[in-house]
């Protein structure tokens, strides 16, 4: 199967996953603005790979613009975020972001990251510092509020290439 990964990555993390995804498989593996240079036609599968911000994937408006086009291959979209893969917040989330008829054509898939603030646009991190003190103001903050603020508050990498497995077996099967 000819498979092509394609990714946009703000800080490495979905870089990351989409080239141990194509090294993996042997996928052809390209950055988003390349591949909306380059024909699909050649290809039985494409992945798609964005960053999660604020509950949405980046970029993932051209993914689905060409959904259609695409009916004869098979689609998968990944998404990396900072949020442990446990986090039950994370389906619902993923979910929003197709409507039902697109949800039967694409595979949907989450990979922990972690957060980099070092390689963060300076709106990204004014954002999170916004979203941090704003947390940290809340009284009576729940336990997971807490750690979502111990967590977010500097960088961190979780990070694994175990997670590719699902998107691997979903592309073998």
């Amino acid at each position: 199967m000819k498979t092509i990964v394609i990714y946009n990555s703000q800080t490495g993390f979905t870089k990351r996953y989409a080239k141990w995804i194509a090294e993996a498989t042997g996928a052809d593996c390209l950055e988003l603005s390349a591949a909306k240079r380059k024909s699909m036609e050649p290809y039985d599968a494409i992945v798609f790979g964005g960053w999660a911000c604020a509950g949405g994937i980046s970029k993932l408006h051209w993914f689905k613009s060409n959904i259609d086009k695409w009916e004869d291959k098979k689609l998968i979209a990944f998404c990396v975020g900072g949020s442990p893969i446990e986090n039950p917040e994370i389906e619902p989330a993923l979910k929003q972001n197709f409507n039902d008829s697109e949800l039967k054509k694409v595979n949907v898939f989450y990979c922990p990251g972690g957060f980099n603030y070092e390689k963060m646009s300076a709106p990204s991190k004014l954002m999170m510092k916004l979203f941090i003190k704003t947390l940290k103001a809340k009284k009576d903050k729940t336990e997971a509020e807490q750690v979502m603020i111990n967590m977010i508050s500097t960088s961190y990498d979780i990070s694994d290439k175990k997670y590719i497995d699902p998107i691997l077996e979903c592309l073998h099967a």
